[in-house]
């Protein structure tokens, strides 16, 4: 398969390249997207060959429901079934932006789009391309990330055709994702909303529309017993090819234990990537040292982390060490990737 690759303005979208994208939808063909978290790999969300072509192009087990992507609100109401008010509420204070909603979904949903689940993941982005690409395919677009399963989420549309390439019809180049990291979801099926996935919207900021909001166990507990309600979230995700380890303490304590076991590291033979910030990264010395930004900018930190972790890959880095980031917003969603990609290794000093 040859997959076209076509750069698009965000201020001036080319109606012609947005229709050819919405026609291969319709026709059950692939197409990834841009939006403000991170690419989309997209098909037609009610067509059920469409969504084992997702799974088939990613490598993606079929069991983890993938996000069916809307670009008006009211559509909402054809694809699930008994919205809460509190469901509402959400959708009209933060959508468009990076919040999934777990809902009761409708007969027209296939099985093969929600992983078996009689419940549908929704969302509506906020990235005018995303809008008008997902109107154009028929207002459902089913779209988890646009990687190969278990590889960092691409927030550039060359990560996309890195791992894509040749799997799928069409990318479409709309820039740098400005977040950077998946949205929310929250489960919405209960009487307190539950959040299976932490992302740019905060727990608390959640809480100020709707009341009460609390966490999945699973996701708070390295190591957990619970299984996660998310099917998708008992799988590794975001792993660079490096072996990723990820260190808590006390800064000087974690800057001397990182320097030691990265200079041992390379006198060993390795090549070692250093996840540092602007206010340590000067202290090490590696294979390649990332400065993701500094502590008091978690947005910046959140936006760097794949593309650091791809990096490191382009480097062909074998060891990598991180430390952790324990900010006071975007904090429990940054580490959640970082912990994932790290395959749950953490040495607390």
């Amino acid at each position: 398969m040859n997959t076209e690759f076509i750069e698009l303005n965000i201020d001036d979208i080319s109606k012609e390249a947005i229709t050819r994208a919405g026609d291969i939808i319709k026709n059950g063909g692939l197409v990834a997207f841009p939006t403000e978290t991170v690419y989309g790999l997209g098909g037609d969300g009610l067509n059920r060959e469409s969504s084992m072509k997702i799974y088939e192009a990613k490598g993606r087990p079929s069991d983890n429901p993938l996000i069916i992507h809307i670009a008006d609100i009211k559509d909402l109401f054809t694809i699930t079934t008994n919205v809460s008010d509190k469901a509402l509420a959400l959708a009209e204070k933060f959508w468009p932006g990076p919040l999934t909603m777990i809902l009761k979904k409708a007969d027209i949903v296939p099985y093969e789009t929600t992983g078996g689940l009689d419940t549908v993941a929704v969302r509506m982005p906020d990235n005018k391309i995303a809008l008008e690409f997902i109107k154009a395919a028929g207002g459902f677009v089913a779209a988890p990330s646009a990687n190969l399963s278990g590889r960092p989420s691409p927030t550039k549309a060359s990560h996309v055709k890195s791992d894509l390439d040749g799997r799928i019809d069409m990318i479409l180049d709309g820039g740098s994702s400005i977040i950077g990291l998946e949205s929310t979801i929250v489960d919405m099926t209960e009487e307190t909303p539950i959040i299976l996935r932490p992302g740019y919207i905060s727990m608390n900021t959640l809480s100020r529309v709707v009341g009460d909001v609390i966490y999945d166990a699973a996701i708070l507990e390295i190591g957990s017993n619970e299984p996660p309600r998310a099917p998708g979230m008992k799988y590794r995700h975001y792993a660079p090819k490096g072996e990723l380890s990820i260190v808590k303490g006390e800064r000087e304590k974690v800057i001397k234990y990182i320097k030691t076991q990265a200079e041992n590291a390379i006198k060993s033979g390795e090549r070692v990537g250093i996840i540092a910030t602007e206010e340590t990264y000067l202290n090490y010395s590696a294979t390649v040292v990332q400065n993701i930004g500094s502590r008091d900018d978690e947005a910046q930190i959140a936006r760097r982390l794949y593309a650091v972790l791809r990096d490191f890959d382009e480097d062909d880095i074998t060891r990598i060490y991180s430390e952790d980031f324990d900010t006071p917003n975007m904090g429990q969603a940054i580490m959640n990737r970082l912990i994932k990609a790290a395959g749950h290794h953490i040495i607390t000093l």
